[in-house]
């Protein structure tokens, strides 16, 4: 099972450097490897930065240099797609959770509901539109200036965004399904739905709350103690799930992406 889990990990990974690629067509033309490379770079310096902020750094350091800066704007907009399958998905989860284990009357639930609706609704309008947030940025007198580097978040229309969303919502699934290898083998009586929604949950409290990734593991184990005690009294299984999943997605791939570290050119990349 381990190994499938470390397999996954790879999957996820390589589908997350395609989508580098498509998201810098943009810009420049890279090749998969050189996105494998961009992306496992960025993952080594995120683990020592507060909410994974160095990744931007790391992969855009693959970049030529005049395009860097648009680099991190273009990973904004994957980043925004991958918020919003993990918010969506989260919330609904949590509105799950809300009805089936917390005595809340009909009309804070459906308040509730409704805000959730609202909120996703949002997140999905603003994302299909996110050339929006472009003409809000212009409308600032000081970023005025910087509008060739924010500009490029408004050539990806609808086409490219859905496909964007498609890459988002299939690695979305493939750590969903790692934790689902690991739950069932640490805790085989747990049913399968309680046990995904939970999962997702876990992500949405995850991607709220600031973290550092090399520390915290230990926020990851207790979110998931919390909600997991609802369906099972396996607390330390739940937490072992956590930590490998955390050390195999996380850590793993930091330290194979300092080798990619180590061979990074920082000044002297073609224009």
């Amino acid at each position: 099972v381990m190994s499938c889990v470390f397999l996954l990990m790879l999957i996820n990974w390589v589908l997350e450097s395609l989508k580098w690629k498509y998201l810098t067509r943009e810009l420049v033309t890279i090749t998969s490897w050189q996105a494998i490379e961009a992306v496992f770079c960025g993952l080594t310096w995120a683990v020592f930065t507060p909410n994974r902020i160095g990744e931007y750094g790391g992969r855009v350091m693959f970049l030529p240099n005049r395009k860097r800066i648009h680099g991190i704007f273009a990973m904004a907009v994957g980043s925004f797609g991958q918020n919003v399958i993990t918010n969506v998905l989260g919330l609904s989860a949590l509105m799950w959770f809300a009805f089936t284990y917390l005595n809340i009357n009909i009309a804070i639930s459906l308040a509730l509901s409704l805000a959730a609706l609202g909120f996703m609704a949002l997140l999905l309008v603003f994302y299909f539109n996110i050339g929006w947030l472009v003409t809000l940025l212009n409308r600032i007198k000081f970023l005025k200036k910087y509008h060739r580097f924010f500009d490029i978040m408004a050539r990806y229309h609808t086409t490219e965004l859905l496909n964007i969303m498609w890459f988002c919502l299939t690695r979305f699934f493939v750590f969903s399904f790692q934790y689902f290898l690991v739950i069932h083998l640490l805790i085989p009586s747990v049913a399968v739905f309680p046990m995904m929604m939970m999962v997702f949950i876990l992500f949405f409290v995850q991607s709220a709350l600031p973290s550092l990734d090399l520390l915290d593991v230990g926020v990851r184990s207790m979110t998931a103690s919390a909600f997991f005690a609802y369906i099972t009294d396996q607390n330390i299984a739940v937490m072992a799930a956590v930590s490998s999943i955390w050390f195999i997605n996380l850590i793993v791939p930091a330290i194979l992406g300092s080798v990619f570290v180590l061979k990074l050119r920082f000044f002297d990349r073609s224009s």
